[in-house]
């Protein structure tokens, strides 16, 4: 419910709040490959929508690092898939955006978003640290002012490649219009005869643009960057460190990453200062990319739909942490299915726009809180800021060096890194440290989002593992004589009975003595039972059946139910064989057999 009761306090905890996110939206649109503006419109129309839909009322949405960080790799390997045409491979990129936003739209009505508590923090510890690590390697050429597009000894290395990516170009083009043969061969000649060595440049530049990609691209270029530093931008990147990190001291009420971009920025104009821009920043209202529905192409957009699902978990994971750091200060209690159709609907509405996706941002959402936002006016607000600012301000942005951009990023990875979980790494469990490790090495150095689900199969099977090993001890069998002579093998189930343990359960029944009249299971502790526990629980009882009486003691109503279902109530074993406790237990002439007497 939108109310004018805390509009004094949403007002300037949303303009705080905006002004923080302004350098890092700008930041986090430039990282993604899309240009600084993609962040603003990101910015702009998830902030404004999250908070209008969303469940926590004081939440600040907008591109993340971990969310930007992913969606720079799923821009990055679709570009490839156009030759790095930006404009052929941006619907196609915005259909996968506008998919994830879809994602997190259903996980919200299937109220799924309290299942959040069940990502394990190893998964989350080395994914985060692995999303600091790769920002931090991939400043480190734009830092320098380094970009291999402008590197001769690059471009000239790219040449021979370049050649021939054109003319397979060519040939590719004649084999659709089946003039690939011998007959037709002088109409190659002539296409490749049109190639200007200007095309050919060009071609070697966009080849030298797409290897400098991601962490080993960046590394790949190490080597060029060192001897090609530029001392102009290196010194604006590292100005712009130390203001972030210095500045706060001397007040906190003006952001210092603000402070940075604005202060480094206007002092390289004002100076003349030879340096590199961001990308140009047009004013006025974004443009809506009614293409993506017009053109939607099923075929082209179904390879990413576990990379969108993954980016929808990732943006799922940020919102609602930042929402339980919302709770915790406010003493309030957010709606996290609410939340994240919120998160979906701003993330939908973000890419018909060219916005890259986001999430609930810590930072931005504490800022909003300590400036004076209660409610969700507050986060519209912070919106509205920043339309303003891209509507009024665009070309005046695109005066920002790459470099400062680039300070601010290496801040925000820094900041990223969970240093916590690191410090910890030789105090956890060898299952713990292998997990996070893993995840933070597949993270930096393969696929985000492999690195996530295999971090997730990883730490399941661990789980199981444990919880099999467990409760296996905890399977045991008892034999007594009772009171009529007769033997009786008492066999207790505590805890699950899974296909993790069916083999070791099995292994318990083996050594039933074979003279056993009775035997009895005690599944008064029995609290799960899967279908490969049921099936082991029917081989069992066929098994037995044959030649011993069985009884079954405790059975909870639900897992009787099901039994029924299965038909192994009363088709193995006999209604009047499953009793509620050991009182109503009789063997043989109705001979009471007491818990103290199984026990002896």
């Amino acid at each position: 419910m939108i109310t004018l009761k805390y509009f004094r306090g949403d007002f300037f905890g949303g303009l705080t709040a905006g002004i923080v996110a302004l350098p890092l939206a700008l930041a986090f649109g430039e990282q993604s490959g899309l240009g600084a503006s993609t962040g603003l419109y990101g910015a702009a129309f998830l902030a404004f929508f999250a908070a209008l839909f969303g469940g926590t009322a004081t939440q600040i949405s907008g591109p993340t690092a971990p969310m930007t960080v992913l969606s720079a790799t799923i821009i990055s390997g679709i570009l490839v898939t156009y030759d790095g045409n930006a404009a052929h491979a941006l619907p196609l990129i915005l259909s996968v955006f506008i998919l994830a936003g879809l994602f997190q739209i259903l996980l919200g009505a299937l109220k799924l978003g309290s299942y959040i508590q069940y990502i394990p923090q190893t998964v989350v510890s080395g994914f985060m640290s692995g999303i600091g690590i790769i920002i931090l390697i991939t400043q480190l050429l734009p830092a320098i002012g380094y970009n291999p597009v402008n590197d001769p000894e690059v471009i000239q290395e790219n040449l021979p490649m370049a050649e021939h990516i054109l003319l397979d170009k060519i040939l590719s083009v004649e084999e659709e219009q089946g003039l690939l043969v011998l007959e037709e061969f002088h109409e190659t000649v002539h296409q490749a005869q049109l190639i200007t060595p200007q095309v050919i440049q060009d071609e070697a530049k966009g080849l030298a643009g797409r290897q400098s990609k991601g962490v080993i691209g960046s590394l790949k270029f190490v080597p060029h960057a060192i001897k090609n530093i530029h001392p102009t931008e290196i010194t604006l990147c590292l100005t712009t460190i130390l203001i972030i990190y210095l500045f706060p001291r001397i007040t906190r009420l003006v952001p210092s990453a603000l402070v940075a971009v604005i202060g480094v920025s206007a002092t390289a104009v004002m100076m003349g200062i030879e340096y590199t821009p961001i990308t140009p920043i047009k004013a006025g209202f974004p443009s809506f990319h009614s293409e993506i529905i017009t053109e939607f192409d099923i075929t082209s957009v179904f390879p990413y739909v576990l990379t969108a699902f993954v980016l929808s978990l990732l943006g799922v994971i940020d919102s609602l942490l930042t929402s339980l750091v919302a709770d915790n200060l406010t003493k309030t209690q957010h709606d996290p299915n609410r939340e994240l159709i919120g998160q979906g609907i701003g993330n939908t509405i973000a890419a018909f726009f060219s916005g890259i996706p986001g999430a609930g941002a810590t930072i931005r959402t504490v800022v909003n809180i300590q400036a004076g936002g209660k409610t969700r006016l507050s986060g519209m607000i912070a919106g509205v800021f920043l339309f303003i600012i891209l509507i009024a301000l665009g070309p005046m942005a695109s005066k920002i060096p790459m470099a400062v951009l680039s300070g601010v990023l290496i801040t925000v990875g820094f900041g990223v890194i969970d240093y916590k979980g690191l410090r910890e790494l030789l105090l956890m469990r060898w299952s713990d440290k292998t997990i996070l490790l893993t995840v933070l090495l597949l993270t930096v150095f393969w696929q985000l989002v492999y690195a996530v689900v295999i971090g997730l199969i990883f730490a399941a099977f661990i789980f199981m593992k444990k919880i099999a090993d467990w409760s296996a001890d905890k399977f045991t069998l008892e034999t007594f004589v009772d009171l009529n002579g007769h033997t009786v093998a008492l066999n207790t189930i505590q805890g699950p009975l899974f296909f993790g343990n069916t083999q070791a359960f099995a292994k318990v029944i083996r050594t039933i003595p074979v003279d056993s009249k009775y035997i009895i299971f005690d599944l008064s502790q029995l609290f799960y039972l899967d279908h490969s526990g049921i099936y082991t629980l029917e081989e069992t009882l066929q098994h037995l059946t044959d030649s011993h009486e069985v009884y079954i003691v405790g059975l909870s109503a639900p897992l009787q139910r099901r039994l029924e279902k299965m038909n192994i109530i009363p088709h193995l074993i006999q209604p009047d064989h499953v009793v509620e406790n050991f009182e109503q237990l009789g063997i043989e002439q109705h001979t009471p057999i007491s818990k103290k007497h199984l026990q002896n």
